[in-house]
């Protein structure tokens, strides 16, 4: 007679944890701050593709280098933010090096449990490194403003958007200087996009 094997509910259940290349497993329902690392924020994001790839250029224009561009253009609208404030602009989109970067017209499609596991994963990360769990409104909006700025930059430079059809998606130009956007819309390699990201990082966070 054959021995039946009984599972248990952890062998049947469906896993929703990931394990980086620091080695930590980090749950995606219930994330634990002790496991985010900079590294593999780092990481994950320049590997991660804005616009769904589809933008010019010899190389992807990544998260990380996104992130970095919010960064600089709240830099430019707000020069007098407190850099605790920069470092959010900078980890606004974080969650993605675990969840990837879904266009805005996909993520209305999925409803609201993608927004639920994207704000714990958010709330945690703020927690590693010493932000409050949920920010304040007016940050928030700030954030969000310069988010839109550099959407903007992107649509028009990078990814096919007549300036008409980006205005009214994204609103205005956000005004950086020159120099600024030609080197934050020049799409970076994987390696440099992650290299440039942690030394923001470092500058910020101390």
């Amino acid at each position: 007679m054959t021995a039946t094997k009984h599972l248990s509910a952890s062998d049947t259940s469906p896993r929703v944890w990931q394990r980086m290349l620091s080695g930590r497993r980090l749950d995606l329902l219930d994330p634990s701050p002790l496991d985010i690392e900079i590294a593999d924020i780092a990481h994950g994001l320049a590997r991660v593709a804005r616009w769904n790839g589809q933008t010019s250029g010899a190389h992807i224009f990544s998260v990380a280098q996104h992130t970095l561009l919010v960064e600089a253009v709240m830099r430019e609208q707000t020069p007098r933010v407190d850099l605790g404030f920069r470092l959010a602009a900078l980890l606004h989109d974080a969650p993605e090096y675990v969840i990837g970067d879904m266009i805005s017209p996909f993520k209305a499609v999925l409803g609201g449990d993608y927004k639920a596991v994207e704000k714990r994963l958010l709330a945690a990360i703020h927690i590693r490194f010493g932000l409050p769990a949920v920010l304040a409104d007016e940050l928030t909006r700030q954030i969000k403003e310069a988010d839109r700025g550099a959407a903007y930059l992107e649509a028009t430079q990078l990814a096919g958007f007549a300036q008409g059809e980006a205005k009214r998606l994204f609103g205005r130009d956000p005004g950086l200087p020159a120099a600024v956007q030609a080197d934050y819309l020049t799409p970076w390699t994987a390696a440099r996009a992650e290299k440039r990201f942690l030394a923001r990082f470092r500058t910020l966070h101390g």
